[in-house]
């Protein structure tokens, strides 16, 4: 997940109510569903550069994505101005899907499945394309319905058409609309959300607690930030096996 969409005001919320490495330990063993950010943490490439890149447009996307890192960007607009660089065609998705499958992070496949064993609700909530984040669900059994993400939307001749605005995670601040619903809908109490970065941070709260993952990719920002920050998702299933 990049970081180039969010600015964190001076005081935000993550640092009035921080809480503990052992308070997020005890958080995250307890947690009654764990939601997951999709590009860098539970695959270890981003999919939109990866789309631009089959599409031919890789260079200036990355360009775009360098230059609005030091600007204060939405996400929309970003999302909005690399699509309309990539203009991808419902067959080159389904090229890359096929072609180059996304590449799961090592050690996400058993921690997904210690969670389901212990009746954890996982979800995967993603700034990037359901069409990808969907394959990515279906490799880790978890059920479709429990997937956020943007969709992407196509003519009937199958060209580029934009993609769905009114998607909670369309917006900044997505991430955080999504965990406040499923809190609603589902009457969680403890929800913990792990990523590498800083739309998956300012989702906390109104989860419950923020693991920084940085096993492909490292957020310094991101790092500093959480009280808990893990490499490899073997951590965090030893952290559940000492339950």
């Amino acid at each position: 997940m990049a970081v180039y969409t969010v600015n964190l005001p001076l005081t935000p919320p993550w640092k009035m109510m921080m809480i503990s490495l052992s308070q997020t330990k005890e958080l995250f063993r307890r947690a009654e569903a764990v939601c997951f950010d999709v590009d860098s943490t539970v695959i270890k490439e981003e999919g939109i550069d990866e789309l631009a890149k089959f599409c031919g447009v890789g260079d200036a996307v990355t360009e775009m994505t360098r230059n609005a890192m030091g600007g204060s960007v939405t996400f929309k607009t970003a999302l909005t101005e690399r699509l309309s660089i990539i203009r991808c065609s419902r067959e080159q998705v389904n090229k890359l899907i096929t072609d180059h499958p996304p590449q799961l992070t090592p050690g996400i496949r058993e921690l997904v499945d210690h969670l389901h064993q212990r009746n954890v609700k996982v979800f995967l909530i993603s700034g990037g394309f359901r069409c990808i984040v969907e394959h990515v669900a279906t490799q880790l059994n978890i059920p479709l319905h429990h997937v956020y993400a943007n969709r992407l939307k196509f003519y009937f001749n199958g060209e580029y058409a934009g993609f769905d605005e009114t998607q909670p995670t369309a917006e900044s601040g997505g991430k955080g609309k999504v965990i406040s619903m499923l809190k609603e809908q589902y009457g969680f109490k403890t929800v913990v959300m792990i990523g590498d970065g800083a739309t998956d941070l300012e989702a906390s709260p109104p989860a419950s607690a923020f693991i920084g993952f940085g096993g492909n990719v490292v957020r310094p920002q991101v790092k500093e930030r959480c009280s808990w920050y893990v490499t490899s998702f073997e951590e965090l299933l030893k952290e559940l096996e000492k339950i």
